[in-house]
């Protein structure tokens, strides 16, 4: 099975409006709510796909409740690992503007993990390891309380398992994680130019992998990914730009990865398979899901070059 781990799980509110105005009242069209955080997205894109899937993070309070109750409804392929803590989980909201295609997001901090309750995951999840995972994705913003370099500790644990290891986090907890040398980090532009203080993502993806990360991959946007590995650099883009909501497309390329990895493709197919997925992610009406006809129309006109 592939483990996700989602340490800030969230309640995904997505509202749509005719159009988004500053300092106006808005009708919405259309609510949906789904469970969420980047792992949990993951899971559910591996999952879809059909992979064998085990979540684990933390939820707590009515919002985990719901949280839980959505993801056994919407993915009862994912086999639902989150450890109680007795903080509220968080909840995020997008705003899609039906004129434009934006989304406007607004993310909530999550709840207050205590040192009993870090503790407590830190079982669970090094038992999942030990317990037949074949790759791992840690994902998302890091809950109050839970210390700053967390992903470097759960980096090693999973190292030390024998377990291959992809970390998609920003900031503090992402130079921390890189440290640890994880197998794969996956940031977007911005968050790679923080890291490595280069906007230009080609020399800012070799010095990440100086800092510790065996490969990077690099999301571009609308311009695909590009990847540099110990075997060689790679760029992967999409046959043309595609509109819609871009929440969880990031997620999507995590779950392409790692399917891909636990199936013994080589970097090139990966990144194909990560791209159509994204890809279809952005199509799709609801955050953290893919439209199966643009995923497969995508896959067959992925443009990979290597250097």
């Amino acid at each position: 099975m592939i483990l996700t781990v989602t340490l800030n799980t969230a309640l995904d509110v997505t509202y749509r409006v005719p159009r988004l105005l500053a300092h106006a009242s808005h009708r919405v069209t259309e609510v949906t709510e789904r469970p969420g955080g980047k792992g949990l997205n993951v899971a559910r894109v591996l999952a879809a796909i059909g992979h064998e899937v085990t979540a684990t993070g933390f939820a707590g309070g009515p919002t985990g409740h719901l949280v839980r109750d959505r993801l056994a409804a919407s993915s009862p392929g994912v086999r639902d690992e989150l450890v109680p803590c007795s903080g509220t989980t968080r909840r995020t909201l997008a705003v899609v503007d039906e004129a434009s295609g934006d989304t406007t997001q607004f993310n909530e901090p999550g709840p207050l993990i205590t040192a009993t309750e870090w503790s407590g995951f830190l079982a669970r999840y090094e038992a999942l390891l030990t317990g037949g995972a074949r790759a791992v994705a840690l994902c998302g913003s890091l809950p109050p309380g839970v210390p700053v370099g967390a992903y470097a500790t759960l980096v090693r644990a999973a190292r030390t398992a024998g377990v291959p290891v992809l970390l998609d986090t920003s900031g503090e907890a992402l130079r921390r994680g890189v440290a640890a040398r994880p197998d794969v980090i996956k940031p977007n532009a911005a968050e790679l130019a923080e890291l490595t203080g280069s906007r230009d993502p080609l020399p800012a993806t070799q010095g990440a992998r100086r800092r510790g990360a065996h490969a990077v991959v690099t999301s571009l946007g609308p311009a695909g990914l590009l990847a540099a590995t110990a075997r060689g650099t790679w760029r992967a883009a999409p046959p043309r730009p595609l509109t819609g909501n871009p929440t969880g497309a990031g997620d999507s390329a995590v779950a392409g990865l790692l399917s891909a990895l636990t199936e013994g493709l080589d970097w090139p197919d990966r990144l194909t398979r990560a791209v159509a997925l994204s890809a279809a992610t952005v199509t799709s009406p609801v955050a953290g899901e893919f439209d199966p006809r643009t995923y497969e129309e995508v896959r067959g006109s992925v443009k990979v070059t290597e250097g």
